[in-house]
């Protein structure tokens, strides 16, 4: 009998979410913002057309705020969470979730930890007591540790035979050096054989709170039920005073640098860029236009037109700002032949030195508008992507009413507007070049 029920709400989360496609309200604000008295900030978007909840969580827990000489000590803490608890084991964690036709998983990142839970609401009170327990009451076993620090360590070394990671890893130490950001997977390779048990109970003691949690609630939950479940499930977890932390310094990444990586392989991979912009820059709009023109836009870029279908040079090549809390990376990524790479890096600061020396066309801006603005509700289509939104507002201060901003915001853009980002943001003089290749062949001149 209890099969014959497991089948049917799994047959029926897959009918719901086969239907999860959300249209968005067109003027009301996104949801709504409470602190709860643990100090917990909730986002809630009540949508009553499915009988589905979705949350995320995030956590500030993330590799931004562990300790510099414990590199990887958040990724794998946050990893262990769902590894076993005082009440339940692992195997009983995923056979509750899977029961119920849910998901639960917890994840680490560089500014915060994350946690993410989706059920029907038949079964909210299943998943949040699932949710509460991992975050609670972890009980960090040594066997678990040892088998995840095993499971790293073997990711990592499987890693160190992809050229397009070598040039990634790289790239991250030559532009953010000792910043949380330019860790490496060699630094964690370096730590985690030293991890003691302690380290990451110490860690999830002091940085787990809830006056250190977002949460985001998307679905068929009423203000006052998600208030109280939350509240029965969470009265445990009490705030904690978190120490105050000195803001990581950027390095000034004031030179050019080119690191020549040799592997015997035939396709050079290559990653140049330097620091960018945080998400919170009031030029981020215009940086975005800018990207999307340069490298961004996929088939529509200028790298691409010039570099794959002018010259032939390389099958994708895109470029990106990764804006994050702190001032994220600007880089090109490009794969190519060996022998093409010095035509490849050269066409690519030609390509960024026109845009910052001639204002793009109305067309092209035109188009990238048309893209951002008609492309935006699908990032809100889904409840997982609502409350990612509603989670992204909260973190970068954007406001309950941004989806109804941000046409504005990019519409308002000019073509000066373009240029001026381009010559301010984008430093073809003092960019760091990685080139992982057969050096031979390359024979590169930078």
């Amino acid at each position: 009998m209890r099969n014959v029920k497991r089948t049917y709400d799994v047959i029926l989360m897959i009918a719901v979410l086969s239907l999860l496609i959300i249209e968005p309200a067109a003027a009301e604000p996104i949801g709504k913002r409470f602190v709860l008295d643990n100090g917990m900030i909730l986002l809630l978007s009540e949508k009553h057309d499915i009988p589905m909840v979705t949350m995320n969580m995030a956590i500030k827990a993330g590799s931004m705020v562990e300790p510099a000489d414990k590199p990887g000590l958040a990724s794998i803490t946050a990893s262990l969470l769902m590894q076993g608890t005082a009440r339940r084991t692992a195997s009983q964690i995923s056979r509750e979730i899977d029961f119920v036709g849910g998901s639960l998983s917890v994840s680490g990142g560089d500014d915060f930890a994350s946690a993410s839970l989706r059920m029907l609401k038949k079964d909210l009170r299943t998943g949040l007591d699932l949710l509460s327990d991992v975050l609670l009451n972890p009980v960090f076993d040594q066997k678990e540790i040892d088998r995840k620090i095993k499971e790293t360590l073997a990711e990592i070394q499987r890693q160190k035979e992809e050229p397009d990671s070598i040039a990634g890893e790289a790239f991250a130490k030559m532009v953010f050096g000792d910043h949380p950001y330019g860790k490496t997977n060699d630094d964690v390779a370096a730590y985690l054989p030293k991890l003691v048990r302690r380290q990451v109970i110490d860690f999830h003691a002091a940085r787990y709170s809830p006056n250190n949690t977002i949460i985001a609630v998307v679905g068929d939950v009423s203000e006052q039920e998600i208030k109280q479940q939350l509240d029965e499930h969470f009265k445990s977890w009490k705030k904690k005073e978190q120490p105050l932390q000195a803001p990581a310094q950027l390095p000034a990444g004031d030179k050019a640098i080119v690191q020549k990586i040799e592997k015997n392989i035939t396709q050079a991979n290559i990653a140049m860029g330097h620091i960018g912009i945080s998400r919170e820059n009031p030029d981020y709009y215009a940086v975005l236009i800018m990207n999307y023109i340069l490298g961004g836009g996929g088939f529509s870029s200028r790298l691409m037109d010039n570099i794959r279908d002018n010259k032939g040079l390389a099958y994708d090549v895109h470029s990106g700002f990764s804006a994050r809390k702190d001032p994220g990376a600007f880089s090109v990524s490009i794969q190519t032949k060996n022998e093409s790479a010095n035509a490849v890096i050269d066409e690519t600061f030609k390509e960024i030195r026109r845009i910052q020396k001639e204002l793009v066309s109305g067309n092209e801006l035109a188009d990238a508008k048309a893209y951002l603005t008609g492309s935006f509700p699908l990032k809100m289509d889904t409840y997982s992507k609502i409350a990612g939104i509603l989670t992204a507002v909260e973190i970068y201060g954007l406001g309950l009413d941004y989806p109804q901003k941000y046409p504005g915001l990019i519409n308002s853009v000019t073509r000066e507007d373009i240029q001026r980002v381009a010559v301010k943001y984008l430093h073809p003089d003092t960019m760091a070049i990685v080139v992982v290749a057969n050096q031979e062949k390359a024979k590169l001149k930078y």
